[in-house]
């Protein structure tokens, strides 16, 4: 009851200090004499029926004098808590630790994009309560595609390039949990000669699907892709209404009913930046590296004003080449992370390093086979761990020192084997 008491105690202070040139002298002597009261009934540490009657006088003095202090409904105490909650999130957010999903696989395996898992067998699919499981624990979504009629499963290849084919898709708009306006990639795939479509987001490596479900022998071979392989040994063409399209043939057929395609598509890594070390120590490198691309111009006119993750792998005055597989520093092999190590051996799932190939949208690509470049000064070059995969500064140029945001903590989601410590 004293603690119930002191807590009525700061309130009438707090009325007193807010209110009192309002207040006329009545209603001040009011005040003053039932906060008085209470307090002395503290101090001789009266029972507590005392010390309730002396509350009671008191919160009735307050309803009188208190204004919009006092009484409270609990709704406005709920804004204010909320207000006050966003305004420190948001500080902390700003100036001390943010959060940060990484959207696409330039990155991997150091940290994942969006990756999918494939299911190869009906069996191996995830029934309703585990969908809801891995949803929470990975941040899985499941998605399949049905065959409506029976008949060889191909895919529709464009050949960009000598050697080189992707599978083409259609931009289309969406919403994400119903509500976000978000950008989605449509797919066309063939059963006989029936097309299937199906949609998934724009940043999301639908190719990975088809290699892990078709063509699982090429895993290790994922950044040359097994499109560009297999597009002159398997592809055939068809008519197709009064045009004709290049197929790639699978070798899987599938009767009415059974799923096309089925596989999880799990949530790219969620971490914790930290904003604060970077305003006191230069960053080094081999560090996990965040910045803005604002001041990017290439970037900034295609995709605004984002935040991006690589691998920091040049500083002011160091001299940058690629030797396939290995990224020289000054004239040596490149150390300071283990990605670095990786990359060179092509050990695990890592590919190694790739020279800059010329782009028309990319007209300042660098690192050319036998280039060295400079890096400026305040300036830095970022690298993704999967280079052959990642749009980086072999192609739009450098970060600024004023862009960089900060360095990886630790991977908080979802919960697999990357959570923890970032690398």
């Amino acid at each position: 009851m004293r603690t119930n008491a002191a807590n009525w105690l700061e309130l009438s202070e707090k009325v007193y200090h807010y209110r009192r040139d309002l207040m006329s002298a009545s209603e001040l002597v009011s005040l003053q004499q039932a906060t008085e009261t209470v307090r002395q009934q503290i101090c001789d540490k009266a029972d507590s029926s005392k010390l309730k009657l002396g509350i009671e006088a008191l919160e009735s003095v307050l309803r009188g004098v208190g204004g919009t202090h006092y009484p409270k409904s609990s709704w406005t105490e709920n804004v204010e808590f909320f207000l006050v909650a966003a305004i420190v999130i948001l500080g902390v957010r700003c100036y001390f630790v943010q959060p940060f999903k990484i959207p696409t696989n330039s990155m991997w395996p150091s940290y994942n994009g969006m990756t999918p898992e494939v299911f190869s067998k009906p069996a191996d699919e995830p029934g309703k309560l585990e969908q809801a499981f891995r949803f929470v624990t990975l941040g899985a979504k499941f998605n399949h595609v049905s065959a409506p009629v029976g008949g060889e499963i191909s895919i529709p290849v464009v050949e960009v390039g000598e050697g080189q084919a992707i599978i083409p898709y259609n931009t289309v708009p969406g919403k994400n949990w119903l509500v976000f306006p978000a950008k989605f990639k449509e797919y066309t795939l063939f059963v006989g000669e029936q097309p299937v479509t199906i949609r998934v987001p724009a940043d999301f490596d639908f190719e990975w699907v088809i290699r892990d479900t078709f063509f699982p022998g090429d895993r290790k071979t994922r950044a040359a892709t097994a499109l560009d392989q297999r597009l002159k040994a398997q592809a055939r063409t068809i008519q197709l209404g009064d045009g004709r399209m290049r197929l790639l043939l699978t070798g899987k057929t599938v009767q009415p009913g059974d799923h096309v395609l089925a596989f999880d598509i799990l949530t790219g890594d969620q971490l914790f930046v930290d904003r604060i070390s970077y305003n006191f120590v230069r960053p080094k490198v081999g560090d996990g590296f965040v910045f803005h691309t604002g001041n990017i111009p290439l970037l900034s006119e295609n995709h605004g004003d984002q935040y991006y993750i690589k691998r920091l792998v040049g500083t002011p005055g160091d001299v940058m080449e690629v030797k396939e597989p290995a990224l020289y520093r000054n004239g040596k092999p490149i150390t300071g992370a283990p990605a670095f190590d990786k990359n060179a051996r092509r050990a695990g799932s890592y590919s190694g390093y790739f020279n800059g190939t010329p782009r028309s949208d990319y007209p300042n690509a660098q690192l050319f086979k036998d280039q060295k470049i400079t890096v400026p000064a305040r300036s830095y070059l970022p690298m993704g761990d999967n280079s052959a995969n990642s749009l980086d500064g072999r192609y739009w140029g450098f970060v600024k020192d004023k862009d960089v945001v900060g360095r990886p903590l630790c991977i908080y989601y979802p919960f697999n084997n990357h959570w923890g410590i970032a690398p």
